[in-house]
């Protein structure tokens, strides 16, 4: 119980490197994005995604777990969306009632961490589902970035295929809060603690 302990109180391990890289990619990746750099801004926001799949992975695989892993990993999600979202908000002001939806849902989480913080209860651990939206959202702008980038499309067609996209995206997000929700409520009633990255 003791190395369980002492495991989940570590600070210097990969995943949490990888939740560190992930949180200074975000200011580089609008920097680049705003300053019409959008290869670079893409593959800044590839690598991003690319760690945010594996830092869990890694956490789970070889045992590196921790306290400090499962409040990185989230937060780092929650910023690189926010930023990426609000970038993508500045140059295409159609999508800009999805960037609302986006705030929304992210603060009704906040507040539900928040709640179950102040009760001594730990969030839950992340679920497929909220993954897989986290996925189709960096995938979603992915492709919005490099139809801007390379041409393909004239501004309307764009924010056509941004509407798809990140409604899509915004179809998921939803999904995901509404079990989040669901297992929220389930940790309230319990009187132990729940916790995971």
């Amino acid at each position: 119980m003791a190395q369980q302990t002492h495991s989940t109180n570590r600070i210097l391990t990969v995943p949490n490197a990888m939740s560190a890289a992930r949180i200074l990619i975000v200011p580089a990746f609008a920097v680049l994005y705003l300053r019409d750099q959008l290869a670079w801004a893409a593959a800044a926001l590839l690598a991003s995604g690319l760690t945010d799949m594996l830092d869990g992975y890694i956490a789970r695989r070889f045992d590196q777990i921790t306290d400090l892993g499962k409040m990185l990993d989230p937060f780092a999600d929650k910023l690189t969306q926010g930023v990426v979202a609000l970038c993508l908000a500045v140059k295409f002001p159609a999508i800009r009632p999805l960037l609302l939806l986006f705030i929304l849902k992210e603060l009704l989480m906040l507040c539900c961490a928040l709640v179950l913080l102040k009760k001594h209860k730990r969030p839950c651990a992340a679920q497929w589902y909220g993954k897989v939206a986290t996925v189709m959202f960096y995938v979603s702008v992915a492709a919005i970035v490099t139809m801007d980038g390379i041409g393909l499309a004239q501004p309307r067609t764009i924010n056509l295929w941004a509407y798809g996209l990140l409604g899509a995206t915004g179809l998921m997000m939803a999904y995901a809060a509404v079990r989040y929700f669901q297992i929220f409520l389930a940790i309230l009633r319990e009187p132990g603690e729940k916790g995971g990255r």
